[in-house]
């Protein structure tokens, strides 16, 4: 062999061994289920001693690592329902006493099962996760029960309740308040596209999950609220019937909401060749959100003294601050008809400023969101692709 032959030898070799030490690599990586999309559940478990619950934690409660995927799968199972669905605020990670793990056997005809707080849809995904490695058929059978779950909730109308079977407060309308109808069909569209994790699904469930999906956008396309002549933005929650806005919580009012508001838009956005429809309410939304910016204010949190109430308690305020520098800001929601920014008590009585809030309620709930700058920020690339020919950002 030539010198020439055997530095190319030699150059192949070395190629090859930093291909496969690579290849290796990704293939080691450990597979993990995501605690994020399960914190809301976990900080309310361990942040609230809810007499309602099943179980409670524990001062010492142990958790789980997101690799721990099989034993995090199991904790899964105990949790979900005999209807197919999941109660909110528990924690998927802790590692549960043996009377824990008792009691959670003995209520599964206790069917308190929601989509709120990111339940049940993201349950099936972990599920999905832990059948994916295992090939175990408990973890399959689980997440159809869920995907069953999902399909028996929705309304004829295409929307989805907080809680199933339905209850008779305002749980019962259709909502989108905290993601619950944006994390079903970013659930069902992963189904839609062929997802590999999702390849045990057969073709009988496959098309009822797609006409569920279609028949969600739908429903999500009827309910945009369109003031004063032209389409604007989203409610928190809708009459299941009218599918007019309506008032969820009495501190929550039927208005334009930007905060859910700006997760659907992104949905909106992610979807494959879009329609007119589609186009045309991300369009609308889209100029809301530029209309609706609100400058010079900023919002701060302070050291309070402490308040206990019977809700939670307080030890900080917030307060709203000029602030020249201040990137542009939006409220939670806007007063249908005025678009004004609106606030609201515990009992109810509509106020337009922060200041005027009790203060349990105004450093207690989010009333100001950042959301539609990131609609805003991804807004330039979509244009371009999907309707080039009209930037509704240089007409506001």
């Amino acid at each position: 062999m030539t010198r020439k032959n055997l530095q190319v030898f030699i150059f192949i070799i070395l190629s090859f061994c930093c291909t496969a030490r690579t290849l290796l690599a990704q293939n080691t990586e450990p597979v993990k289920i995501d605690p994020k999309p399960f914190d809301d559940n976990s900080r309310h478990w361990y942040g609230i001693f809810d007499k309602h619950n099943v179980i409670n934690s524990h001062e010492d409660q142990k958790r789980y690592l997101p690799t721990d995927v099989l034993k995090i799968a199991d904790n899964i199972l105990l949790f979900q329902k005999v209807n197919g669905g999941w109660p909110k605020n528990y924690d998927m990670f802790a590692i549960l006493t043996g009377t824990q793990v008792d009691s959670l056997i003995a209520t599964k005809n206790v069917l308190n099962t929601t989509f709120d707080n990111g339940t049940t849809y993201t349950q099936i995904h972990a599920l999905a996760i832990a059948y994916s490695v295992s090939k175990a058929e408990r973890y399959k059978a689980a997440a159809i029960n869920g995907l069953q779950f999902i399909l028996n909730a929705q309304y004829d109308n295409g929307g989805w309740p907080q809680y199933y079977p339905l209850k008779k407060d305002y749980s019962r309308k259709i909502t989108l308040n905290d993601g619950n109808f944006e994390g079903i069909l970013k659930l069902l569209k992963n189904i839609n596209d062929r997802d590999s994790l999702y390849d045990f699904i057969d073709k009988k469930l496959f098309d009822k999950l797609e006409k569920s999906y279609q028949n969600g956008i739908e429903c999500l396309l009827k309910i945009q609220i369109k003031d004063k002549g032209a389409l604007t933005a989203w409610c928190q929650q809708y009459d299941e019937i009218s599918l007019e806005p309506s008032w969820a919580r009495k501190f929550e009012p039927p208005s334009i909401c930007n905060g859910e508001s700006a997760g659907i838009v992104l949905f909106l956005m992610s979807l494959k060749n879009p329609n007119e429809k589609i186009i045309k309410a991300i369009q609308s939304a889209v100029g809301w959100f530029e209309d609706s910016k609100i400058f010079n204010t900023r919002v701060e949190t302070v050291k309070a003294e402490m308040m206990n109430t019977s809700y939670r308690k307080s030890t900080t305020d917030r307060i709203v601050v000029v602030d020249s520098t201040a990137p542009p800001i939006w409220t939670r929601y806007y007063e249908l008809g005025t678009h004004r920014p609106l606030f609201c008590n515990r009992d109810g009585k509509v106020v337009y400023t922060l200041a005027e809030v009790e203060r349990e309620r105004r450093d207690g709930y989010g009333w100001y969101t950042y959301a539609p700058q990131k609609v805003l920020d991804k807004y330039f690339k979509w244009q371009k692709k999907y309707a080039p020919d009209e930037n509704v950002l240089m007409a506001h």
